[in-house]
C-alpha cells in the first residue's frame, strides 16, 4: 500500500490513460449512437479542457486529496482516527461515504442557480462519449476539490482508499460516458452494482425530468434510495437529443466558449435544464 503511494501520479496516469484509450476503442468499434458531431469538432476542447483543469488544481491547491489524507493521518484528525477505526472497515466506509458525498454535491450543483451556471457547461457537449466525461469548468473542479478535501479530512479517510477513490471514480465516469453498446441483459444486471453508460446517458438528455434524474457517477445505488432513478429515456437511447436546449451553438464546442460559458447569459431561463433545442444547424 505505501508503496502504491509513493507512486501515485504514474499509477493514476497509466489507469487514466489506459482506460481512455480503451474506451475510445470500444466507441470505435461498437458504438451505441451514431455522433451528431465529428469528433475533430468537440474532442479539442473537451480534452483541452482537462489540461486547464490541471493546472488550475496545481496552482491553488497545495496538496490534492490524497496529500491531505496523509495529513490527516499525521495528525490524527477525522472520525475515523477519533473512533480508531479498523483499517478495513475505514477503508471501505472511504470508498462508500465518498461516493455519497460526490452523488450529493452533483445534486446541488443541479439545485443551485450559481453553482448551475458552472456544472452546466459539463451538460452542453453536444455528443455522449468518453471525452463528455472530462468537460468540467476550472471553477467547478476548485469547488469540487474543496468539498473533497473537506470529505477526508472530516472523516480521516486512509489515504490509500482516497487515491483507490479518485481512480475508480476517473474511470467509472469514463465508462459510463462511453458511447458504447452493452447487451441489454448486461446493462439491467450491472446498473445494480456500477452506473453504466445507459444509465448514465439518460441524464445528458435535453428533457429536464432526465437531466434531473441518475446523478451516480459510480455507484448505482444512491439514486434508487433518493429516487432519482430512471431506468429509460422518453424517446429511447438512439431518439434522444443530448445536451441543452439553449446552448448549442460555438459555447458548446469550443474551449474558450466552454470556459466562457458561465458568465454569459443564454436565454431568460438559462439557469435551468430547458427542453425543445433548436437544430445542430443553429448553432454551426
Amino acid at each position: 500500500m505505501t508503496d502504491l503511494l509513493q507512486h501515485e501520479i504514474p499509477f493514476r496516469l497509466g489507469c487514466f490513460f489506459t482506460v481512455l484509450l480503451a474506451m475510445m476503442l470500444w466507441e470505435w468499434r461498437w458504438p451505441r449512437r451514431p455522433l451528431a458531431l465529428s469528433r475533430i469538432r468537440r474532442w479539442p476542447a473537451n480534452l483541452g479542457i482537462v489540461m486547464v483543469d490541471s493546472i488550475m488544481l496545481r496552482l491553488v491547491f497545495p496538496v490534492l486529496a490524497t496529500g491531505a489524507a496523509g495529513l490527516a493521518a499525521v495528525n490524527g484528525w477525522g472520525l475515523f482516527h477519533v473512533l480508531n477505526t479498523p483499517f478495513w472497515l475505514a477503508f471501505i466506509a472511504s470508498l462508500l461515504l465518498l461516493d455519497l458525498v460526490i452523488y450529493t454535491q452533483h445534486v446541488v450543483f443541479h439545485k443551485v442557480p450559481a453553482l448551475w451556471r458552472l456544472h452546466r457547461m459539463h451538460h452542453t457537449d453536444l455528443d455522449f462519449d468518453v471525452t463528455t466525461a472530462l468537460r468540467f469548468h476550472p471553477l467547478e473542479i476548485v469547488l469540487s476539490m474543496l468539498v473533497k478535501l473537506a470529505a477526508v479530512v472530516l472523516l480521516g479517510a486512509p489515504p490509500v482508499a482516497v487515491m483507490l477513490f479518485e481512480v475508480i471514480l476517473n474511470a467509472t465516469a469514463m465508462f459510463n460516458h462511453g458511447n458504447v453498446a452493452l447487451p441489454k441483459r448486461w446493462d439491467q444486471v450491472l446498473r445494480w452494482m456500477l452506473v453504466t453508460p445507459d444509465m448514465h446517458r439518460v441524464h445528458h438528455s435535453v428533457r429536464v425530468e432526465e437531466t434531473d434524474s441518475n446523478f451516480g457517477f459510480n455507484l448505482p445505488w444512491w439514486d434508487r434510495l433518493f429516487g432519482t432513478y430512471r431506468d429509460q429515456p422518453h424517446e429511447g437511447h438512439t431518439g434522444m437529443t443530448i445536451g441543452l436546449g439553449y446552448l448549442r451553438d460555438w459555447r458548446a464546442t469550443r474551449l474558450y466558449g466552454l470556459l466562457l460559458q458561465p458568465f454569459l447569459n443564454a436565454e431568460p431561463a438559462s439557469l435551468t435544464p430547458h427542453s425543445n433545442p433548436p437544430s445542430l444547424e443553429e448553432g454551426r
